[in-house]
C-alpha cells in the first residue's frame, strides 16, 4: 500500500477552519475525486494563510520592557519626584545670593499725633533768642497715613550652612535617583515575570490542544473498533468523558492567557484590551555564575545599598547643619525707610551696615540637637550594615534557586519524554489488541501531567533567573 502524508493545518486554524473541516471527510471519499478534492482544498486554504494579513502584532520581551519603562505609572511617579527634587536643589543655592524685602503699610489714623517741642528745644541764640519761643505742639490730624520699608541683605556667616544644605538637597536628589531606579528594576522584573507567565500559559493551551486531538483521534480508533465488535460501547464514552474534560481545561487556559495578557497590559501602561502576540524565548540558558563574582556585582550596583550609603551621607549633613547653628547670623544689609502724610517724621530714611543675631542662652537646645542627629547617623551606618547582610543573603538564596531551577529543567524533560514515548508504545499496543483502553487514557494523563511539570519548571527557571538578575541589581 502506498505510504500516506499528512500536511498539519494548525498554523491556518484561524483561516482554514471551514476547510479543514472539508478535509476530515473528503479523505473517506474513494478513487481520484477525493484525492483531487483534497489538495485543492489544501492549496486554497494555504494560499489563503499566506495572503492573509497578520493584524495582531508581536510583542517581544525586549520591547515589553521597554514600554513599561516609559509608561509605567509607579515609574512615572518616582520619574516626577526626581524632577521635583532638583528644582529643590535649585531652590536652595538661591539663599546664598542678597535677598529683597519690601513692607507696605496703608491705614487711617483712628486719633492725631501730637508732638510739642519745649522752648529753646532746638538751642538759644543771641539775637534771636531760644528756638522755638514758646512752647510748640505739632499735630498730625486723624488722615491716611503710609510707612515704606524695605532691606537688601547678604548672608555672610550662614553661607557655610546653606552649603551644608544644598549637599544635603543634593544627597536627597541621589536618593530619589536611586528609587527611580529601584521602581524600574522592580518593574522589569514583574514584567518579565508576567511575559514568561503568558509563554508558559500559551505552550500549556497549545498542549491542551493537541492533548484534544489526540483524544479525538482516539475517539475515532474506538468507534471504529466498536463498529467491528472489538471494543466495548463503555469504552467509546470513557474516551468522551475525557475529551470532555480536556476541552474543559482548554476553556479555562484560553481564559488564563487572556487574563495574564490583561495584567502584563496594565504593567505596561496602556489599554488592557491592547491584542499582542508572544515570542518564543530560549528554552534555558544554562552559563554558569560565580558566586563570590555574583556577591561583589551586587554590592556594588544594588539599589537598595546605594540608598542606605546616602542615607548615611544625609544624617552627616543633617548632623554638620544642627553643628553649624552655634555660628551666629551675620550678614551686611542695607536699610529704606519712607513715610507719607505724617508730619515731623522724615520722609526718608536710608542705612548701610552689619546685621547680627545670636541667641547666646538656649539652655543646652543645640547641644540637644547635635546628640540627636548623632543617632541617626549611627542609626544609618547601622542600617547600611543590615542592608548588605541581607543583600549577600538574598544573591545567595536567589544563586541556589536558580540552580534547582537548572536541574528540574533537565529532569521534567526526561520524564515527559519518557511519558511520550511510552504513549506511542502503549497506543502501538492497542492497536495490536495487547492492552486496554484504559492504559492508553493512563498514560495520556501521564504525558499531559509530565508535559505540564515541565512547563511549570520552565517558567520557574525563568522566574529564578529574573529574580536572580535583579538581586545584582541589574537595571535590565
Amino acid at each position: 500500500m502506498p505510504q500516506q502524508t499528512r500536511v498539519s493545518l494548525r498554523p491556518y486554524a484561524g483561516l482554514c477552519s471551514p476547510i479543514t473541516g472539508l478535509l476530515y471527510w473528503l479523505p473517506k471519499l474513494k478513487g481520484p475525486l477525493g484525492f483531487l478534492a483534497s489538495v485543492g482544498l489544501l492549496s486554497t486554504c494555504i494560499a489563503a494563510a499566506q495572503e492573509a494579513p497578520d493584524s495582531v502584532p508581536v510583542l517581544t520581551l525586549e520591547q515589553a520592557v521597554q514600554l513599561a519603562v516609559t509608561n509605567n505609572r509607579s515609574v512615572r511617579i518616582a520619574s516626577l519626584e526626581v524632577d521635583k527634587s532638583k528644582w529643590q536643589v535649585a531652590e536652595m543655592k538661591t539663599k546664598r545670593l542678597p535677598s529683597f524685602s519690601a513692607d507696605i503699610i496703608g491705614s487711617q489714623l483712628l486719633n492725631e499725633i501730637s508732638y510739642t517741642f519745649p522752648e529753646g528745644a532746638f538751642g538759644s541764640y543771641p539775637g534771636i533768642g531760644p528756638i522755638p519761643s514758646t512752647d510748640t505742639k505739632v499735630t498730625t490730624p486723624r488722615q491716611p497715613v503710609a510707612f515704606i520699608t524695605s532691606q537688601a541683605s547678604q548672608p555672610i556667616s550662614q553661607l557655610y550652612k546653606i552649603h551644608l544644605g544644598i549637599r544635603s538637597q543634593e544627597v536627597s536628589s541621589q536618593l530619589n535617583s536611586e528609587k527611580l531606579r529601584a521602581a524600574r528594576q522592580s518593574v522589569v522584573k514583574d514584567v518579565k515575570q508576567a511575559y514568561y507567565a503568558v509563554l508558559q500559559s500559551e505552550s500549556a493551551l497549545d498542549a491542551a490542544d493537541a492533548s484534544v486531538k489526540q483524544y479525538q483521534e482516539l475517539d475515532r480508533v474506538v468507534l471504529q473498533r466498536i463498529s467491528q465488535e472489538a471494543a466495548l460501547k463503555s469504552d467509546s464514552l470513557d474516551v468522551k468523558a475525557k475529551l470532555a474534560d480536556e476541552q474543559y481545561k482548554l476553556v479555562q487556559l484560553r481564559d488564563t492567557v487572556d487574563s495574564r495578557k490583561e495584567y502584563l497590559n496594565d504593567l505596561l501602561g496602556r489599554d488592557i484590551r491592547t491584542e499582542f502576540r508572544t515570542e518564543q524565548v530560549p528554552p534555558a540558558s544554562f552559563e554558569e555564575v560565580d558566586l563570590h563574582l555574583a556577591q561583589n556585582r551586587a554590592l556594588a550596583q544594588r539599589s537598595e545599598i546605594k540608598q542606605a550609603e546616602l542615607n548615611v551621607q544625609q544624617s552627616e549633613y543633617a548632623r554638620r547643619v544642627a553643628k553649624a547653628d552655634y555660628i551666629p547670623d551675620f550678614g551686611v544689609a542695607f536699610n529704606y525707610v519712607s513715610t507719607f502724610n505724617v508730619d515731623v517724621l522724615p520722609r526718608n530714611v536710608t542705612s548701610l551696615g552689619f546685621e547680627l543675631k545670636w541667641e547666646p542662652w538656649e539652655w543646652g537646645r543645640r547641644r540637644d540637637i547635635v546628640n540627636q542627629k548623632k543617632i541617626v547617623e549611627t542609626q544609618a551606618q547601622t542600617q547600611l550594615r543590615d542592608v548588605q547582610s541581607k543583600v549577600l543573603v538574598d544573591v545567595n538564596s536567589r544563586y541556589r534557586k536558580l540552580n534547582e531551577s537548572r536541574m528540574l529543567i533537565a529532569v521534567t524533560q526526561a520524564a515527559k519524554d519518557a511519558a511520550q514515548q511510552r504513549l506511542r508504545e502503549v497506543r502501538y499496543r492497542y492497536e495490536q489488541e495487547a492492552v486496554l483502553l484504559r492504559d492508553v487514557l493512563q498514560q495520556q494523563s501521564a504525558v499531559a501531567s509530565a508535559h505540564d511539570n515541565y512547563q511549570q519548571a520552565l517558567l520557574g527557571f525563568w522566574t529564578a533567573k529574573t529574580d536572580f538578575d535583579k538581586s545584582l541589581g541589574e537595571d535590565q
